[in-house]
């Protein structure tokens, strides 16, 4: 009977024991699990879109560094026009001090003294009987005097002005170059946790993208041949229209421009030709290293041709033409907020600067699909 009772207990206690295991599990069970590991397309649209904030990112930063280059100089130029003209301002002031130096040797009235040698001599100028007592040689010299008081006090609210000015560029840059080396870190270290065998997949999938871009630039180079072939036969036909009604036409005007843009077009393909290469570096300009819009620069400049440093800038300077009638030499600006421009080379290529990790290659113009390209502009 005892021992009975003293079993009860301990089965009750054992099946206790055993719903609180179960309970355990399945709590154990319920758990959220990690998080699914992004798939390589995933990281590769990731990477690209980083790549692409990276670039817009990178054009502010020029942008700044452009306006904050100015200001410098700017600040520069007005720091040495205030000096200069403090020296004048100190030179009419010992002019006035002559004249009060030969009052007071001759007898002169004191008040007259007094105002030359004083901190506002002009304060004593609204009393007609002092102005009536000085020579003009002395009137001309508180003339100058006064004059160089205002132009310096000009220029010094001025310089104040831009000094402001330049320190709101200067953190601007600072913002922009943070975001810029953000977007990039990001974009490495998305990379770096993919495995050997997900970097050799992605090679592959950069390949098949890279084969139909340029499946896409022969169809564009067809395409430009067959009207190129259609215009020739075209005026084949219009001249020998006028040779037989014994007219004449001129269409040397229109050949002499486009020869004159493609002798310059030439030149900067050929400089665009000799950076291919070189690392794309973020915020550079040459001549060791480019971002895009420092490569369109740099090679049209090798032209005669100035351009903007930005592609903002870049996109509104010579003629948008359609993207039928592109042509060597026209830059190709890409995406919605114009972040990228390459250099046409013909037949379908470029030649640019892609992103940070490559360096100046040709590619198709075609490289990020045909919605990527925003516009063409002919620069001269």
């Amino acid at each position: 009977m005892t021992g009975g009772l003293r079993t009860t207990p301990a089965l009750g206690i054992t099946t206790a024991a055993l719903t609180s295991v179960a309970l355990l599990s399945q709590t154990a069970q319920a758990a959220p699990a990690a998080p699914a590991k992004p798939s390589l397309e995933e990281v590769q649209k990731k990477v690209d879109t980083l790549y692409r904030q990276a670039e817009v990112a990178t054009q502010k930063y020029n942008a700044a560094k452009e306006q904050t280059d100015g200001k410098k100089k700017q600040v520069d130029q007005l720091l040495d026009d205030i000096a200069q003209r403090t020296e004048q301002m100190n030179k009419a002031r010992q002019e006035l001090g002559r004249y009060a130096a030969e009052q007071y040797r001759s007898g002169g009235v004191s008040n007259t003294a007094t105002m030359f040698l004083a901190d506002n001599p002009e304060d004593y100028f609204a009393q007609d009987q002092l102005l009536d007592r000085m020579t003009s040689e002395q009137k001309k010299a508180v003339d100058d005097f006064q004059e160089q008081q205002r132009r310096t006090a000009k220029k010094r609210t001025e310089a104040q002005e831009t000094l402001r000015q330049l320190s709101s560029s200067q953190t601007e840059l600072q913002t922009s170059k943070q975001d810029v080396q953000t977007k990039l870190g990001d974009a490495r270290r998305l990379l770096s946790q993919l495995t050997a065998e997900e970097k050799a997949r992605l090679a592959k999938i950069e390949k098949a993208k890279e084969e139909a871009a340029r499946k896409k630039a022969a169809e564009l180079a067809e395409k430009q041949k067959a009207a190129e072939e259609k215009k020739r036969q075209e005026a084949e036909a219009a001249a020998k229209e006028n040779e037989s009604s014994g007219s004449s036409g001129s269409s040397s005007g229109s050949s002499g421009s486009s020869s004159g843009y493609a002798t310059k077009a030439a030149q900067a393909l050929a400089f665009a030709k000799s950076q291919i290469g070189k690392p794309y570096v973020w915020g550079a300009t040459g001549p060791d290293s480019y971002d895009c819009s420092g490569l369109t620069q740099a090679a049209w400049k090798a032209a005669g041709i100035s351009l903007p440093r930005t592609t903002w800038d870049q996109v509104e300077v010579g003629t948008t033409v359609p993207l039928s009638d592109i042509q060597p030499g026209d830059l190709v600006f890409f995406y919605d907020d114009i972040s990228h421009v390459g250099l046409y080379l013909g037949d379908g290529m470029m030649i640019h600067a892609p992103k940070p990790g490559a360096y100046v290659r040709e590619e198709s113009i075609y490289y990020d699909g045909t919605s990527s390209i925003h516009s063409v502009v002919r620069p001269a």
